[in-house]
C-alpha cells in the first residue's frame, strides 16, 4: 500500500513538472526530468526499508496474523466454518455458582432485538408452563434500583448477552477448568 502511494505521489510530481515546463514554453516532447526528482527523500527511503523488512519477516504475506482458527491472509476472505451441531433438548449442568444457564437447544433464526424477543415466547412467566420451558429468573424482573417490574428489566432483555447455546464443538484452547466440589 505504501509503495503504491509513493508511486502515485512520484507520478503526480512528474506530471506537475511536465505541466510546469509546458507553461514555461518548453516543448512536451523534449522535456527532461531532473534527476533530483527521481531520487527518494530520506522519509521515502525509510518507509521503503520498513516495507522491505516487513516482507522479509513475513514470508507468505499473511500479515503476521495467527488466530486460534489458524493463519489466513489479511487480504483474503476465509471460508466460513461449518455450522455447529446442537444436540436436541440436552441437559446442561452449571460449572460454577451464578453461571448463566446455557441454552440447551438451537437458537438459529431467533430474533432478539429492540422490537422482539423470541426467547420470551417460551420462557416468560406467562408462557413457560404451557410451553414446558424454564421460567425466566425473578432477578430478570428487577431494575438497577431494586424495584420489581411487571415485565423483564431492560438490562436483562437481551438474553444472548449472558446465555449462549452449548454446541458439540472442539474447544479452540485446552481447558482444565474443574467445577467447585459442591456442583459435582
Amino acid at each position: 500500500m505504501k509503495k503504491l502511494l509513493i508511486a502515485l505521489l512520484s507520478i503526480s510530481a512528474i506530471g506537475v513538472a511536465i505541466a510546469q515546463s509546458e507553461v514555461e514554453g518548453v516543448s512536451h516532447q523534449s522535456h527532461e526530468i531532473d534527476d533530483g526528482m527521481l531520487e527518494q527523500t530520506d522519509l521515502e527511503q525509510a518507509e521503503n526499508a520498513g516495507v522491505a523488512q516487513a516482507q522479509m519477516n513475513n514470508p507468505g504475506g499473511i500479515g503476521g496474523v495467527h488466530s486460534l482458527r489458524g493463519a489466513s491472509e489479511l487480504e483474503a476472505t476465509r471460508a466460513a466454518d461449518a455450522f455447529k451441531k446442537y444436540p436436541r433438548e440436552q441437559v446442561v449442568s452449571s460449572d460454577y455458582v451464578y453461571q448463566p444457564p446455557l441454552i440447551p437447544h438451537n437458537i438459529r433464526g431467533y430474533e432478539v432485538s429492540l422490537n422482539a424477543n423470541k426467547c420470551l415466547a417460551c420462557h416468560s412467566w406467562k408462557n413457560a408452563k404451557e410451553m414446558g420451558a424454564t421460567k425466566v429468573s425473578v432477578t430478570h424482573y428487577v431494575n438497577r434500583e431494586d424495584a420489581v417490574l411487571a415485565d423483564v428489566s431492560p438490562r436483562r432483555y437481551f438474553c444472548l448477552q449472558c446465555h449462549v447455546p452449548q454446541a458439540n464443538a472442539k474447544p479452540l484452547v485446552e481447558n482444565k477448568f474443574k467445577p467447585v466440589d459442591s456442583l459435582q
